[in-house]
């Protein structure tokens, strides 16, 4: 059985910030309303920003809504999915690009939520940028896309790599992770400036970190 145990949507679900990823997933919905999210990618401006958490707890919501979801750890390079969700980490994202055969049954593994599932990194390729921008990883979004209704894609910091560029580039939009008092201005002002020469949609900016307001707490 999968572990949770950094995940507040599952063991604190009536908390305020469980209540917050509702809120989060339900403003990614109305803010795509023209034009769906199906395919989303999920990154921040550093490391150490909350990522990798925030789209764990997001995808949550989003399977407890009863939408199937998938999350893929596309962080290549420091990936965290399995290490959340208590899994096996040796086949991969990183094994779908290598090995086209597995398309047809990908290595997806379950969790402990209903509607949820995850494709873990897999193994650490040494050229993780060069299968972002691959033909084979289209292949892998469109046939990960036609099993679920979303897919969600962990990516590594903008200002880091090149990878979550290159990736969200392929996608229906980006949500960026800033977490209060760790991310500077200037390095979210450099990560949207990034995002925006490679025309990549920017859905919305989530803030981690940020301290509670007790005004609502009645509610």
């Amino acid at each position: 059985m999968a572990t949770t145990v950094n995940l507040i949507t599952i063991h604190e679900p009536r908390s305020a910030a469980a209540e917050a990823y509702r809120t989060l997933r339900t403003n990614l919905m109305f803010a795509a309303i023209e034009k769906p999210v199906h395919t989303l990618i999920v990154t921040s401006p550093m490391p150490e920003d909350g990522k990798s958490t925030t789209l764990a707890n997001l995808a949550v919501t989003l399977a407890q809504s009863g939408h199937s979801t998938i999350i893929v750890d596309a962080d290549l390079r420091r990936p965290t999915q399995h290490t959340l969700w208590g899994l096996s980490n040796e086949h991969g994202l990183s094994s779908l690009m290598l090995d086209p055969k597995l398309m047809d049954t990908p290595p997806l593994q379950s969790t402990s939520v209903a509607h949820l599932s995850v494709l873990t990194s897999g193994p650490t390729p040494p050229n993780p940028a060069d299968l972002i921008v691959s033909a084979q990883m289209e292949a892998v979004i469109a046939a990960l896309r036609s099993r679920e209704d979303y897919v969600l894609f962990d990516a590594p910091p903008v200002l880091a790599v090149t990878d979550a560029p290159l990736l969200a580039s392929k996608l229906d939009g980006l949500l960026l992770v800033i977490k209060a008092g760790t991310t500077r201005r200037d390095q979210a002002e450099r990560a949207r400036d990034v995002l925006a020469r490679a025309h990549v949609r920017i859905i919305g900016v989530a803030l981690t970190n940020a301290p509670k307001d007790n005004a609502t707490a009645g509610y």
